[in-house]
């Protein structure tokens, strides 16, 4: 659900003690000693500099796993150490699994992957030009229902998924199908809707008999055990203090954010992509194939996960966020390499760069970065935020709700002592769910720097404006 957290995969190429608490995953093959404590000085650095509340990671060497160790607190007040045992949600990891089930549903004959969504749902938008292939590869046109990496008023209320894809897919199309790539949950809220009309099952039900049990995968559904999740999540205004997150009500996770796991339990499902081990090898070949717009080009984009390579190596990556968590999850096949780490903080890059630096480790890989300058209006409203204040014209009603008088004294407090602005640099620019998705460095006149994360509407109006930085 929320975003797909965006992973460089040049830079791809970071103290809390460190609990290790056996998992039942025997981890069947040692790393070498001296990687192992590169690995954990890495993990240890990137967690202290970050904040992040924990970090749950693991690796998978030669097929199997080899190393899974839990950082800092699952919850701070009362204070509960993070165990690789405890479940995190994995946010948009989910959709890899969700396109699984429809794999297995094409291997069964109840559907195909090039079928219309007027097969099942005739009065969605052109949903006789849609095809499922085009709901799993984010090609569609169908906008995004959930964009914003903080929690907004309509997620705190209970929702019915059929509904919230009548709403979103009976909008206009974004583009018209196969043309453009543009990550949208109201995809696969969409797909985990047409698993249970081909199937005759609801939705968890097939996932859990056809996917998780074979694999011995002991996930949660947040819609209906969320209160099994051990881990609190936190969420930062800027860099103020942490403070606990909001969970999004029922219904709004389905198909596209809606499982918990233990960190071993990602590395399993890791493994049999690797092995081959649940689905048909041409099922295997339909996920792992980057899907290609209508104009020849690609998206490097499969089926619910992200299809790339980086500096000879193939890669598949997804990362996820639900209120409160955001996790990580990165497979080099033809290594049998695998990095998985959930964390719970929201709007956090803590488990992109964690992933990172142990992919550095694993393949020694050098960090490559490239950047894009713009940053005149952003200056401007930053400087406003270190003096508590906004221009709310320039904002939407979501994001002007987001700016309560408590978020502003959280900027202002952790802003104004950097100092002044001394330059904005616009780092990615993309399409996000109708709107331009900007990301942004910042520098200060005392040295620090911080990302700066936006979303602005096709009326110029800024949905989102999050801050994010190291705390000392």
């Amino acid at each position: 659900m929320r975003r797909m957290v965006e992973v460089s995969l040049g830079v791809m190429l970071g103290a809390l003690g460190a609990t290790i608490v056996p998992c039942g995953y025997a981890q069947t093959t040692a790393m070498a000693t001296e990687l192992r404590g590169k690995i954990d000085a890495a993990i240890r650095e990137t967690v202290a500099a970050t904040g992040v509340p924990s970090a749950s990671v693991g690796i998978v060497e030669d097929g199997r796993i080899v190393f899974t160790e839990a950082y800092g607190d699952a919850r701070l007040k009362p204070e509960l150490k993070a165990s690789v045992a405890m479940s995190y949600p994995v946010g948009s990891i989910t959709k890899q699994f969700t396109s699984a089930c429809i794999l297995l549903l094409a291997e069964d004959g109840k559907l195909t992957l090039d079928d219309p969504v007027s097969r099942w749902f005739p009065a969605l938008t052109r949903a006789q030009d849609v095809t499922v292939r085009e709901l799993l590869s984010h090609t569609s046109g169908y906008e995004d229902y959930a964009p914003q990496d903080y929690t907004i008023p309509a997620w705190m209320k209970p929702t019915d998924p059929a509904k919230l894809v009548a709403e979103w897919a009976g909008k206009p199309l974004d583009f018209d199908p196969g043309t453009q790539w543009q990550y949208s949950n109201t995809n696969f809220v969409l797909a985990a809707l047409i698993v249970e009309k081909a199937s005759g099952m609801a939705y968890f039900d097939f996932l859990k008999r056809r996917v998780l049990q074979p694999l011995g995968i002991n996930a949660l559904d947040l819609d209906t055990q969320r209160d099994r999740v051990q881990p609190e999540g936190y969420e930062r205004r800027a860099l103020g203090p942490l403070r606990p997150a909001v969970l999004e009500a029922q219904g709004w996770y389905f198909g596209d954010g809606n499982l918990a796991m233990p960190v071993a339990d990602l590395l399993t499902w890791d493994i049999s992509i690797m092995q081959q081990t649940l689905l048909k090898p041409r099922s295997y070949t339909a996920l792992e194939t980057a899907v290609k717009l209508k104009d020849g080009s690609s998206t490097n984009y499969g089926l619910g996960i992200q299809v790339l390579r980086s500096r000879g190596h193939r890669v598949l990556e997804h990362s996820g966020e639900v209120g409160g968590f955001v996790s990580e999850n990165i497979i080099f096949p033809d290594e049998k390499i695998a990095i998985a780490v959930l964390t719970n903080q929201e709007a956090s890059s803590a488990a992109s760069q964690i992933a990172s630096a142990v992919s550095r480790l694993l393949l020694a890989a050098p960090a490559v970065r490239a950047v894009l300058p713009e940053e005149l209006q952003m200056k401007a409203i930053l400087a406003g935020l270190q003096d508590g204040k906004i221009d709310r014209a320039l904002f939407t009603a979501d994001a002007n709700y987001y700016f309560s008088a408590e978020t502003l004294g959280d900027f202002a407090g952790s802003l104004k002592p950097l100092g002044a602005v001394v330059s904005v640099t616009k780092e990615r620019e993309s399409l996000r769910g109708g709107m331009i998705e900007r990301s942004f460095e910042t520098a200060f006149a005392g040295g620090v720097k911080v990302s700066v994360s936006t979303y602005t509407m096709p009326d110029g109006k800024l949905e989102q404006l999050l801050v994010e930085g190291e705390k000392d």
